[in-house]
């Protein structure tokens, strides 16, 4: 791909299927023809069928994936190379289920390639860590002061607005994207996300934060009805 950003139209014109993907991701990574990856040589490499290769120095068979972000993976390399275009195209960030959703699989299989994508860009796309606040609001104009033929008559409170989650490292980074409810599975998705396995983590007593403390986080919440704004509570 060039450095400047290509539409998502001319993506799906580049990209239309797995071999498109992996033709051009083999040109990226053997520039020089095709390299076993364990001895890094080319001159005893066989082609086999289409994306299988031989190295018959080390007896090993190997595809494109092998020893690189795609191996073990059975999502198609086309999904991949989408899911990196919204990763680094996403000016705010991109949750695990924003790429399900736009790339056609399920959430946990668009978490691992969030954590795997992330690993490879190494620090440029380091999660927040150390102790992070995350809450939730919604953003929208209130029914009563909209047009009449604007009204959703769907209740009060949240109706007619967009629910934005906001994750902040103390000292540091903030993240905060739109999401498409505040349930707990949205809530707890934007935290693994964004945020570091072992960190210290504050929230209110939201349901959709409940026990998210047995995942690997360290977490505390505030009652702000009683007043509270610091954590003192142990989930």
């Amino acid at each position: 791909m060039s450095r400047s950003t290509i539409s998502t139209f001319q993506l799906f014109q580049m990209f239309p299927d797995e071999e498109t993907a992996r033709v051009y991701l083999e040109s990226r990574l053997w520039p020089k023809g095709v390299t076993c990856p364990t001895c890094a040589g080319q001159d005893r490499i066989t082609p086999r069928k289409a994306g299988f290769h031989r190295c018959n120095k080390c007896q090993l068979d190997f595809t494109i994936r092998t020893g690189t972000i795609f191996e073990r993976s059975h999502i198609p390399l086309h999904k991949w190379l989408y899911a990196m275009y919204l990763l680094v195209t996403a000016r705010k960030g991109i949750s695990s289920m924003q790429i399900a959703k736009e790339i056609g699989v399920q959430q946990k299989s668009a978490w691992f390639m969030l954590h795997r994508l992330r690993e490879a860009c190494g620090g440029e796309l380091a999660k927040l860590q150390g102790i992070v606040e995350a809450d939730e609001a919604f953003f929208g104009g209130k029914e009563a002061n909209k047009h009449e033929s604007k009204k959703l008559r769907a209740g009060r409170g949240s109706v007619g607005k967009t629910a934005v989650v906001g994750l902040r490292e103390r000292g540091g980074r903030t993240i905060a994207y739109p999401v498409a409810n505040t349930d707990k599975e949205c809530l707890q998705g934007a935290v693994l996300d964004n945020v570091e396995v072992g960190t210290q983590l504050m929230t209110d007593e939201s349901t959709g934060y409940a026990g998210i403390g047995g995942l690997f986080f360290g977490h505390e919440t505030v009652n702000h009805s009683a007043g509270e704004y610091k954590g003192i509570r142990e989930d």
